[in-house]
């Protein structure tokens, strides 16, 4: 069976993460040029997501190091991959904000 969490967008813009029994795992809070910082549950920062030119995101560690991407799709989903290019999952537009997809 898969785990399954949620995404949310706030009022300022902001993406809250969830996990797949509704606990906030974490936040994407956007930066001015369309890039976001990386939040954990306790509000530490523990990285960047930047903008690529295809509206893609590279995502940072702390340190600065790559860990992932994402990428947008055709009909609106956006697939996950780790540093080394593996699909590690997918997230859905919803009804009540987007839906995430593990292996």
């Amino acid at each position: 069976m898969k785990k399954k969490g949620r995404s949310e967008i706030g009022l300022f813009g902001e993406i809250i993460h969830y996990d797949e029994k509704g606990r906030k795992i974490g936040e994407s809070r956007p930066g001015i040029f369309g890039d976001y910082a990386e939040y954990d549950a306790k509000g530490r920062k523990v990285g960047e997501s930047r903008r690529g030119i295809f509206g893609d995101f590279k995502h940072y560690d702390r340190k600065g190091h790559k860990v992932g991407e994402s990428r947008i799709g055709i009909l609106g989903g956006v697939t996950h991959y780790d540093k080394n290019g593996k699909k590690t999952g997918k997230s859905e537009p919803g009804l009540f904000g987007w839906k995430n997809f593990w292996k």
